[in-house]
């Protein structure tokens, strides 16, 4: 299985929310790949020194960059589904282009989700945060 993490699953990681660090937990012992978007990163991270389990939990996740392409392609499913998250569109986005199989989003904002996922054509396992 292959996690995929928003920024509302970065915050609750940042709070200690038990379910969420339990699925990491079990996802890194099991090397299985947790793959962060780059802009999610972004969203999330503010002071550093006071986020010591966000940035070690960092630490074990893959980033994924969000280059020109991405970008271009980003403000593209924006206009499709008439949204304005260019941030959760780069979650969208990484799942179609990078892991067309089997993949579980942990995400705090699943309406916005499933439109973008749908309109990309995507389908994936959400889990709320």
């Amino acid at each position: 299985m292959t996690l995929i993490l928003d920024t509302g699953a970065l915050i609750a990681v940042e709070s200690s929310d038990r379910e969420v660090l339990s699925l990491l937990q079990e996802a890194f012992l099991n090397h299985e790949e947790v793959h962060v978007p780059a802009g999610v990163i972004a969203q999330a991270w503010r002071k550093p020194e006071r986020q010591v389990l966000l940035t070690r939990t960092l630490k074990q996740c893959k980033e994924i960059p969000l280059d020109g392409e991405t970008a271009r392609s980003c403000g593209q499913l924006c206009g499709k589904t008439r949204t304005d998250d260019v941030i959760d569109a780069s979650v969208a986005i990484a799942e179609a282009k990078r892991f067309p199989g089997g993949v579980t989003l942990l995400t705090s904002d699943r309406r916005d989700m499933q439109v973008l996922l749908s309109v990309s054509g995507i389908s994936v396992d959400l889990v709320d945060v």
